[in-house]
């Protein structure tokens, strides 16, 4: 927010979930190729995933402003409450799951990620309804945690060889 303030106030969802999606491509982009043009890794647009993630959430709860100014301290308040209640659905997942992200490569989180995203778009499409799936606000959680998850498994590699 020091940089831009909350201009991405102004982001309809469908905006935030376009943003989520380059980064998203860019990163699948990158492990297909194998290398980039553009000197920010996959890293930097994970992080990129989880922000905007987190503010899609603030923007669903809000609805987008006409005038994107909002006080900086709400503004963080609102996205640590979506970081932290993300985290909280990752623990619970976690226990159930037995932890099984610990054993799955960061290119799935990647795929899982824009398959997250295509569901996203087509409840978008059909303006936020759904006859028996999860909301708009579910698909923007489960990124945000496969996300972290892709960033743990990235900063942490030598994990993956004790599995």
């Amino acid at each position: 927010m020091k940089d831009y303030g909350t201009a991405w106030r102004i982001l309809r969802p469908s905006s935030m979930t376009d943003q989520i999606f380059i980064k998203a491509q860019r990163i699948r982009s990158i492990e297909t190729k194998g290398t980039s043009k553009v000197d920010e890794g996959i890293r930097d647009e994970f992080i990129g995933i989880v922000n905007y993630c987190a503010m899609a959430l603030v923007q669903l709860e809000l609805k987008p402003a006409e005038q994107p100014e909002m006080d900086h301290d709400e503004a963080l308040k609102m996205y640590l409450n979506n970081i932290h209640s993300a985290k909280a659905l990752m623990e619970n997942k976690n226990h159930d799951y037995d932890e099984a992200w610990r054993k799955m490569r960061v290119s799935s989180f990647t795929d899982l990620i824009l398959m997250k995203l295509h569901r996203t778009k087509q409840i978008e499409d059909n303006q936020g309804q759904t006859i028996i799936s999860e909301g708009i606000d579910a698909n923007y959680m489960d990124m945000i945690n496969y996300a972290i998850f892709a960033l743990i498994k990235l900063e942490f590699p030598e994990d993956e060889e004790n599995l």
